[in-house]
C-alpha cells in the first residue's frame, strides 16, 4: 500500500505492508534512528513521535495510519542545522545522560509545549509519565523544560 504524508516538514511517500509498524518504516525506509525500540508495547516512550502535533508511540501505530498526516521526529526539530531550543536545554541541564530515552522525552515535551507554551511543573510531569528513564531521575528533564520559560524547579 502506498501512503503519502509529511515527514519532518517534507512531503514523502512510502510503500508499506498492511501490518508494518510506524517505527519500522521510519527507521528502515527513512533512516530516522532517533526513534528507538524499547518495549514494543507503547509502555516506555522511547519511540515517541509527533503525529499532527500529538505525542504517539510509533511501536503501537501502523505505518498506514499516518497517511495524510504530519509526522515529526527529533530529526525534524532541527532548523537550518541548529538544534531546537528544547534540545539545547536538555543538553545544558544534563537531561540526556545515556541518551536512549531522550528523543522520546523531547517529543513528549514538545507536544506539551505546542499545546501549552507555558506549562506548569505538574503538566510537565504529566507529559512525560509515559516515558521511562533510568539515568536522570527526571529532575534534570523537568528543569530543562522549566528553564525554557525562565522558571525554576520546585520540589
Amino acid at each position: 500500500m502506498r501512503i503519502n504524508f509529511t515527514l519532518n516538514h517534507k512531503q514523502v511517500s512510502a510503500e508499506v505492508e498492511p501490518l508494518e509498524r510506524l517505527i519500522d518504516m521510519l527507521r528502515n525506509q527513512f533512516g530516522l534512528t532517533s526513534v528507538k525500540e524499547g518495549c514494543s508495547e507503547g509502555e516506555c516512550g522511547a519511540c515517541t513521535v509527533l503525529i499532527d502535533d500529538l505525542a504517539v508511540t510509533s511501536c503501537t501505530t501502523l505505518a498506514m495510519q499516518v497517511n495524510g498526516c504530519s509526522v515529526v521526529t527529533t530529526e525534524g526539530l532541527k532548523d537550518s542545522g541548529e538544534y531546537d531550543d528544547l534540545q539545547k536545554s536538555f543538553v545544558e541541564h544534563g537531561a540526556v545522560q545515556c541518551g536512549y530515552c531522550t528523543p522520546g522525552m523531547i517529543m513528549s515535551v514538545k507536544a506539551l509545549l505546542l499545546s501549552s507554551p507555558s506549562p506548569s511543573q505538574e503538566e510537565i510531569i504529566r507529559s512525560i509519565e509515559g516515558n521511562l528513564c533510568r539515568c536522570t531521575g527526571y529532575h534534570p528533564i523537568i528543569k530543562a523544560v522549566k528553564a525554557l520559560q525562565g522558571g525554576e524547579l520546585h520540589d
